[in-house]
């Protein structure tokens, strides 16, 4: 799904939902922990510290985000999976890499089944180099690709970051020598392409736009159709005027809840989530202002939404020899010429 049709999917999720005033009401009787599997301030860290609050206020209990990052956020998702499962651990992410990671080895036995689905945002990314940089477009700097001199800081292979990467280097097919350098999350990688440790970076629009409005990033391509207009930025081509075949999927991010716990409690955050986050100001001016999708869902239409970027990014894996686990263990079947 291209940005253009994103918003008028948000739009069908919001008025097309079943209501849920009959819902069970859970109230929480101790804080609730959402571990968030990355470093503080990248994109999935930002969204959610934009959430809690809401989440916070609707359920009557303090809500803790810990960041726990660690091999491409997999530590902190498995921490979440290893809690109890009474309803006060949950977790936050983009859905491809919960999906997939027992594809990538990261976690075993584990798929989007084992989880509740509440989705806030779409996100998609930017390439971008330092401010100084040479490269004026994103021609320039794809023609620098084929030697082995740019190097591009990403929040690991599983993340937004590292499959932007290697969805451009499946799109080139060949010479290209761009390498990765990887970090602890998306925050760090992208102020170590604003410092000039590294070349450039492939992390999401919403962790770079302030860099880019602080003259401190120049963005070169978003990974879209069309081109991604932001206030007080100039508008970013898209990487489509460069690479016209590159498939493009947008991802998709949430709070996800392990599956196990009483039923009240998912009956409650779908009540929260359709009547505080889905119409949320702050969510939408977060969305505006970072550049980013205000596209809230929860239950079968979060999973409807998000599963073709799951299903790209699992049957990618397997293209570029990174899949240590058939998807189809997993309940996801690739397509075959």
């Amino acid at each position: 799904m291209t940005l253009k049709h994103l918003a008028g999917a948000a739009l069908f999720a919001a008025i097309s939902l079943p209501g849920t005033a009959a819902l069970a009401d859970w109230q929480p009787e101790k804080p609730i922990n959402i571990i968030v599997p990355w470093s503080a301030g990248g994109s999935t860290d930002q969204v959610t510290r934009v959430v809690a609050p809401l989440l916070e206020e609707a359920l009557g209990t303090k809500i803790v985000v810990v960041n726990q990052p660690g091999a491409s956020g997999s530590i902190g998702t498995k921490a979440a999976l290893d809690a109890p499962r009474d309803g006060y651990t949950w977790t936050a992410n983009a859905i491809a890499n919960n999906a997939t990671y027992a594809v990538t080895g990261l976690i075993e036995n584990t798929s989007i089944d084992d989880y509740e689905i509440y989705l806030h945002v779409a996100n998609v990314p930017v390439v971008s180099v330092n401010a100084d940089s040479p490269y004026a477009d994103f021609g320039a700097l794809l023609e620098a690709m084929k030697g082995d001199k740019v190097t591009v800081g990403t929040a690991g292979v599983n993340s937004s970051g590292g499959m932007a990467l290697a969805a451009i280097k499946e799109e080139v097919k060949e010479g290209f020598n761009a390498r990765m350098v990887t970090y602890d999350g998306g925050n760090p990688a992208v102020l170590a392409a604003a410092s000039g440790e590294v070349v450039a970076t492939t992390q999401l629009a919403v962790e770079q736009t302030e860099m880019i409005r602080a003259g401190r990033l120049r963005g070169l391509a978003v990974l879209s159709d069309q081109p991604l207009v932001v206030e007080g930025i100039p508008p970013i081509p898209p990487i489509t005027q460069w690479l016209p075949e590159m498939p493009i999927a947008a991802d998709y991010f949430g709070v996800f809840i392990p599956t196990g716990a009483p039923q009240e409690v998912y009956d409650t955050v779908a009540k929260v989530w359709q009547e505080k986050v889905m119409t949320s100001p702050e969510l939408q001016a977060y969305a505006s202002e970072r550049g980013a999708v205000f596209a809230p869902s929860y239950g079968d239409k979060a999973r409807e939404v998000a599963m073709p970027v799951v299903i790209a990014e699992a049957c990618a894996r397997v293209t570029r020899g990174e899949a240590v686990v058939d998807p189809s263990e997993i309940g996801i079947e690739c397509k075959t010429e």
